[in-house]
């Protein structure tokens, strides 16, 4: 089975029922609203005249947010529907960014300059069987002393969802409708593999990432699993047996030499 093509169909079925959605509410950032979180935003900082990559972009609104921020930013998705909704977006508001539509294994930036910065966040790494090849790409387009940084959901969930937290070598192949509040009648098959949070350390630390920051939040910014409650503003919590769960966590490294 190719598992890539598998997922390219989901997301390009999900894309479309995600534009239209209030969980994006892509009006509301065409008016000027960012869809950027407060923990991607304290992790990178000031990105204004710096190069960015947005590994697995989705529609691209969190890279033309980082546009909007003064970054030159380019996305990459493997969706052609999803690039073409970020193509559309760029142009309706004006906000200028690369969008390139390739499976992130296969992206390559030719003779460009390596970025400033790599960012990735929320929902990415499950799509992807090898976490080492991803920390390689992650470290080939970073300039050195460039910064990377992922805001990702904890595997932790993984376990109380019934999953194996650690990485197997065959995917678990679902049928389900999609997280936002109109997809749950459109229904696709995807693959998703989980990865342990030391793997990832050390699939980065192998491809020359040095690790400054690695941080856990009791809490995530969407509110997309059952059983959430929303504590404060833009804040989820998660509790197993009366206990916070971590949710959501953050790596923050910059590439040596």
């Amino acid at each position: 089975m190719d598992h890539f093509a598998l997922n390219r169909a989901s997301w390009d079925r999900r894309t479309e029922v995600h534009f239209t959605s209030r969980f994006y509410d892509v009006e509301g950032w065409l008016a000027g609203a960012t869809s950027l979180r407060e923990i991607e935003l304290a992790e990178i900082g000031p990105v204004a005249g710096r190069s960015l990559l947005h590994l697995q972009c989705h529609f691209g609104l969190d890279t033309l947010s980082w546009a909007r921020l003064g970054a030159r930013c380019t996305g990459v998705d493997i969706s052609p529907v999803a690039i073409d909704r970020a193509r559309e977006l760029s142009r309706r508001s004006g906000v200028g960014a690369e969008f390139v539509c390739a499976n992130l294994y296969d992206y390559d930036r030719g003779a460009a300059d390596p970025f400033d910065i790599v960012f990735a966040s929320y929902g990415t790494l499950c799509w992807l069987p090898d976490v080492r090849r991803w920390a390689e790409i992650v470290a080939t387009n970073l300039a050195p002393g460039g910064e990377f940084c992922l805001v990702e959901f904890h595997p932790i969930y993984d376990i109380l969802s019934g999953y194996s937290y650690f990485t197997l070598e065959v995917p678990d192949i679902e049928e389900s409708g999609t997280y936002t509040e109109n997809g749950q009648d459109v229904v696709t098959k995807y693959a998703q593999w989980s990865h342990p949070l030391s793997s990832v350390v050390t699939a980065l630390i192998e491809a020359g990432i040095r690790i400054e920051s690695l941080k856990e939040y009791p809490f995530s910014p969407y509110g997309c699993f059952p059983d959430m409650i929303e504590r404060e503003p833009g804040r989820f919590h998660l509790e197993h047996q009366g206990q916070d769960v971590p949710i959501v966590y953050s790596i923050r490294g910059r590439k040596v030499g």
